[in-house]
């Protein structure tokens, strides 16, 4: 026999038919990353730290449509609910029980845009850090002059 065997039909009707790339499915809330603008963790999504960055993707690409991670509180999401009403994006809440993903949303096509950098960088942090390691350098850099 060539092609599939007993057992490929049998695996198929059980479980269903197999998805290219499935783990890409089941981290990018069951889109493929060739297709995503732009990508936001479930902590910005909870905190709205990339509510910019998706807004203006959202003006930029008018046909594109919202995924939301259904494993997020509702009371968390009324701000990219809000921005995809009033640039008339669809969204849809995926809630998938059988997988985790540490994707809360994801602005995507039904075809592949191949976007580079799809991710909100989180800058906020590193600059607060070394803001916080400069004072308590040039502070450790006072007293121990203090002591020479």
């Amino acid at each position: 026999m060539s092609g599939k065997e007993v057992n490929d039909y049998l695996t198929e009707g059980m479980y269903g038919t197999r998805l290219p790339k499935e783990e890409e499915r089941k981290k990018y809330l069951g889109t493929l990353r060739e297709r995503i603008v732009l990508a936001l963790t479930v902590g910005q999504v909870m905190s709205d730290k990339g509510i910019d960055k998706l807004e203006d993707a959202m003006k930029e690409n008018k046909g594109a449509k919202l995924l939301i991670n259904g494993h997020v509180s509702s009371r968390f999401l009324t701000e990219e609910k809000a921005l995809a009403n009033k640039y008339n994006i669809p969204y849809t809440i995926i809630t998938d029980e059988t997988n985790e993903t540490d994707i809360g949303a994801v602005l995507a096509f039904d075809y592949a845009v191949d976007k580079e950098d799809i991710f909100v960088k989180e800058i906020q942090k590193e600059d607060e850090s070394n803001i916080k390691d400069e004072k308590n350098n040039s502070l450790f850099s006072k007293v121990k002059k203090w002591f020479k």
